[in-house]
């Protein structure tokens, strides 16, 4: 079964320094109806003022991806790391037995970015930190694999995660290893076998489909979750 998500009934919080949506159940925003899918289960677009950001705090057992779209986070974690993410760069941490982490703005303009999280397939595992750089001149490019590879982060569950980078017209078949999927517009417009998608809305995929094509009708990007 296929169905559309929309823009609008994502869930919105602002906090002064935070700006956020939700397009699953998180936080004080609850809706029965987004509660995430499969393991797939917070999806959040932050949108974090200068000089500020999420002071230390902890996490077990959750597989934490951040994609950076505008500006840049500066991490510090319990595993010793201090890094940077800037924009076109994504960072995942296997929480496992437990972490905790600041993720902060330090930098003079508005950092804009993607907070995924899953739940892994095993507990209490070893933490874990990594970090790639996507590059802009990949229709489809693999974020995070389900085993080790090339390239890619691997995350601890049976996910699959790809960022699309269209231009108008362009057609991308979205690869399809699993029966649930997931198709989050970051911005511009498309559709998928039909169904039109803008910025902000999202295609739920919970059936096997034989073919997923997405085709472009404005520039833009987006994130495909080939899902168990």
């Amino acid at each position: 079964m296929l169905s559309v998500h929309r823009h609008d009934e994502r869930g919105h919080a602002h906090y002064g320094w935070l700006n956020a949506r939700y397009s699953f159940s998180f936080a004080a925003w609850h809706d029965c109806r987004h509660m995430g899918i499969s393991h797939l289960r917070v999806l959040n677009e932050d949108k974090v003022k200068p000089h500020s950001g999420f002071a230390r705090h902890s996490h077990d057992n959750m597989e934490i991806l951040t994609y950076v779209l505008a500006g840049a986070v500066s991490h510090e974690d319990s595993m010793g790391n201090q890094t940077t993410i800037r924009a076109g760069e994504c960072q995942l941490m296997s929480a496992g037995t437990g972490i905790s982490h600041s993720e902060m703005n330090r930098e003079s303009s508005t950092l804009h970015m993607l907070q995924i999280w899953l739940y892994p397939h095993s507990k209490n595992t070893t933490p874990r930190y990594q970090q790639i750089h996507l590059t802009n001149d990949e229709p489809l490019q693999q974020i995070a694999a389900p085993e080790p590879m090339a390239n890619a982060m691997h995350i601890q569950q049976d996910a699959a995660i790809y960022r699309l980078k269209f231009k108008q017209d362009q057609q991308i078949i979205l690869p399809r290893q699993y029966i649930n999927g997931y198709l989050h517009l970051i911005q511009g417009g498309g559709s998928v076998n039909q169904w039109q998608l803008a910025t902000g809305d999202a295609l739920k995929v919970e059936q096997h489909e034989a073919s997923l094509v997405f085709h472009a009708l404005a520039d833009g990007e987006a994130l495909w979750f080939d899902l168990s």
